[in-house]
């Protein structure tokens, strides 16, 4: 199971949000790239970056710090935040970001999703952001009235190989992973999920690693390595352990 740390980008800083709301905003740092070497320094294997100004713009908006990071360190990067056509796909891919997520657009044009996993393969990532087992788009704004099993059974079609799915209203609070959602996504949709949304503790880390048979082939932690209440370090070696 793989950790992968964290690092959301608003206005060029690395911010943590609550719930997705952008009102509750807490600055980690102004660079983000330091940042992305910290969590490399204690073994992480893979970032999660998110383009928080993206995600409401609807095209990316913090290249040039997607670009700091990834000269700052030597393990992959995935990117999400406004990435809804072709165009922003390849360029994002070519800076050398390893994966690109799609969100909103998953919801919206199916299609695109189809023609990208046709031309990268794997490099293509689907973020299922939900609430109550309902999908929201547009940075959680707005409900996208589909189901979230739904939509990724039918991301599984498209050619999509992995899932991001985020517990909205946990995220950002240290309230605990939703390991039964997480886990009946991954069972029921037969695509690899990775957990995201409400990591506090290694206790949410050993309560994941049971269903990585099932499916859940990663988590995302955000706050808790930001705040404390979780050792990255720890974490990984966990995640990693055999059985």
């Amino acid at each position: 199971m793989i950790i992968f740390p964290a690092i959301d980008i608003r206005g060029g800083k690395c911010v943590r949000l609550l719930k997705g709301d952008f009102a509750k905003e807490t600055v980690f740092s102004d660079k983000p790239e330091e940042m992305a070497k910290k969590w490399q320094t204690q073994g992480a294997q893979f970032l999660h970056l998110v383009d928080l100004d993206g995600a409401l713009a609807g095209r990316p908006q913090n290249l040039a710090t997607v670009k700091a990071i990834l000269a700052a360190v030597d393990i992959p990067v995935e990117l999400g935040g406004g990435i809804r056509t072709l165009e922003s796909i390849d360029e994002v891919l070519a800076l050398g970001v390893r994966r690109v997520i799609l969100g909103s657009v998953a919801v919206r044009d199916p299609e695109l999703v189809k023609t990208a996993c046709a031309k990268y393969g794997d490099r293509i990532v689907v973020g299922i952001d939900a609430k109550d087992g309902i999908v929201a788009v547009d940075g959680w704004g707005v409900s996208g009235d589909v189901e979230a099993t739904a939509l990724a059974k039918e991301m599984k079609k498209a050619g999509v190989k992995t899932i991001i799915y985020t517990d909205i209203s946990r995220d950002g609070t240290l309230a605990g992973v939703n390991v039964e959602a997480t886990a009946k996504l991954a069972r029921e949709s037969g695509v690899a999920v990775v957990a995201s949304g409400g990591v506090k503790s290694i206790a949410d880390i050993e309560a994941l690693k049971p269903y990585e048979k099932a499916g859940i082939e990663g988590v995302i932690v955000g706050k808790s390595i930001y705040m404390g209440t979780l050792d990255l370090a720890e974490a990984i070696e966990i995640a990693a352990k055999e059985g």
